[in-house]
């Protein structure tokens, strides 16, 4: 890409930045593609190595196996020397990456800081983890780059800036298309789903991809009774399809037990969940779930042991309840929280919470058994060592403090 700032500041601008590891995050390789926006086409592309500023951040580079070493960069330019193209192929564009609102664009402002420079600025960013797990839903797993390349038969993540942009075009592309053709084709693509789609109210909500109806019917696919259900505890709703059946909100649920770390993941990670009441509401909607849902996984030839989303005392339909489960994401040897958790205050002020290093013991103090949630969720079928059934994934959670 030249150097020379360009008069059309038209193009996408696809960016990714590999940098070292924790706590010093220096930029090792900047890689960007500019991407025409009516055609979705690569127009130019721009990579490079960089050498951190500080010679002892590159010997942290050992051990990695997609080529970025100490040797690889240590003759590179520094930052200080591709500041220019940096900031021409940025500034006055859209970004576009993933993960670029929390991760990218903050490395980019230290970077340029560092040098005593001003930092470029976007005319938009498009972040495609908020936007694809926000519009495709997690049907596609931990909506990390590396799965979603899997999903759509991509390929491995090379962990290199320029091919994890050009992946990034192509992910997103695959999104589209499927969303298209959902959207386009309902009676062909929703056949074999679990819950219609035409049913479904329009509508907008403060909260980014849900609906908020007055009331809802969901009609099934399969010749079982469904219920309307009212507005309270279930806020918003909105369909997806068969990988992940609805996202909802439900709001003041009460906290029956706390956060559960007894179970852990293959990586020895505690898998955490906690238990809430289900009032009438919410377990009309996860009865009629689990009674689709159940038959699909029969029909597929399942012979898994079905698990209700709802739990009930004694086997009786009293005192019900139900588990929600917040899932943790790995960022090489640093483990996140993928829910967003907040915190609201008895004045009505909601803050998020930062929960950048794992902690479970600080959202166990806060989830004590009579407090008040609110929760969006995703119900997430699984199938799993002959146990099948709805998982309810916590994709944000709103606690009330005391």
């Amino acid at each position: 890409m030249s150097s020379t700032p360009t008069q059309d500041r038209s193009e996408i601008a696809f960016f990714d930045l590999e940098t070292t590891f924790p706590p010093t995050r220096s930029i090792v390789e900047f890689g960007s593609i500019l991407v025409c926006p009516k055609r979705l086409v690569e127009l130019d592309s721009y990579s490079t190595l960089v050498r951190p500023a500080d010679p002892s951040l590159i010997y942290s580079l050992s051990g990695r196996s997609n080529g970025l070493t100490p040797d690889a960069v240590v003759s590179a330019p520094t930052f200080f020397d591709i500041a220019d193209e940096v900031f021409d192929i940025l500034h006055g564009r859209i970004w576009a990456g993933h993960n670029i609102l929390d991760f990218d664009r903050e490395i980019i402002r230290e970077a340029f800081a560092e040098i005593g420079r001003p930092a470029p600025e976007p005319e938009g960013m498009i972040d495609s983890l908020e936007l694809l797990t926000r519009k495709f839903g997690r049907r596609a797993g931990d909506m990390k780059m590396a799965t979603l390349a899997t999903y759509f038969g991509l390929g491995k993540q090379t962990h290199r800036s320029l091919d994890d942009v050009r992946m990034n075009l192509q992910v997103l592309k695959n999104c589209a298309t499927i969303l298209f053709l959902e959207r386009s084709l309902p009676e062909i693509l929703t056949m074999n789903s679990w819950v219609s789609r035409a049913s479904l109210a329009e509508g907008s909500s403060g909260y980014a991809g849900f609906v908020e109806p007055d009331e809802v019917s969901i009609s099934c696919i399969s010749p079982c009774a469904v219920p309307s259900f009212p507005r309270s505890p279930i806020r918003k709703i909105k369909l997806l399809h068969k990988d992940v059946i609805l996202q909802l909100f439900c709001s003041r649920l009460i906290v029956r037990f706390g956060i559960s770390t007894k179970f852990v993941d293959d990586a020895g990670r505690p898998k955490l969940s906690f238990v809430v009441d289900s009032p009438p509401s919410l377990c009309e909607v996860l009865y009629a779930c689990d009674t689709v849902a159940q038959i699909w996984v029969l029909d597929s030839g399942c012979g898994s042991e079905w698990r209700p989303a709802v739990t009930t005392k004694y086997g009786s339909f009293s005192d019900p309840t139900v588990r929600l489960h917040i899932p943790t994401v790995v960022d090489g040897d640093v483990v996140q929280f993928a829910t967003d958790i907040y915190k609201k205050e008895a004045s009505g002020n909601v803050q998020k919470l930062d929960l950048s290093e794992f902690d479970a013991t600080e959202v166990e103090a806060m989830l004590k058994p009579g407090s008040f949630v609110d929760a969006f969720l995703s119900l997430n079928p699984y199938d799993y060592e002959q146990r099948a059934g709805i998982r309810l994934v916590t994709e944000r959670l709103i606690i009330y403090s005391e």
